[in-house]
């Protein structure tokens, strides 16, 4: 073993500068290289973590402001539906009117057409039988003159 030691020493002696190398290589990269890029990747994760508090903050915000315009939505449209009942109920109202006026009205011109057709029925019949009586008086005249064939 310790040939092999004795043989394997010039050889460490002589990597010795390079590890030495190696280990302030590892230091000087630790320090100039990785730590910038750790604190880097640390700034960059929190202003993501910001911006993403921030894009939660405004989704809620905005899924506030559109259940209060849905709200007011639904309300404005209550209300336009009051409106068009209230519209409706008057103008059933004065179609109503309307109809009994002009029902009232009808009945009104029928009463008087029945009271002008009676009127007119009862000339008719007076003219009627005095006709009636005339003819009569024609023929029983003419009957007796003896000119019936």
């Amino acid at each position: 073993m310790e040939q092999m030691l004795a043989q394997v020493w010039p050889l460490l002696w002589q990597a010795a500068p390079t590890f030495v190398l190696l280990i302030l290589l590892h230091l000087y990269l630790k320090h100039m290289l990785f730590r910038p890029i750790h604190k880097a990747l640390e700034e960059r994760r929190a202003a993501t973590e910001g911006v993403r508090e921030q894009s939660t903050a405004a989704r809620k915000a905005a899924e506030q402001k559109a259940a209060e315009y849905e709200q007011a939505l639904r309300q404005a449209r209550a209300e336009v539906y009051k409106e068009q009942d209230l519209l409706r109920a008057g103008l059933r109202k004065e179609q109503a009117d309307a109809l009994a006026a002009m029902r009232a009205q009808t009945e009104t011109l029928i009463a008087a057409a029945r009271v002008r057709i009676e009127a007119e029925r009862v000339a008719a019949q007076a003219s009627l039988e005095s006709e009636s009586n005339s003819i009569a008086e024609s023929l029983a005249n003419a009957a007796l003159k003896g000119g019936l064939n």
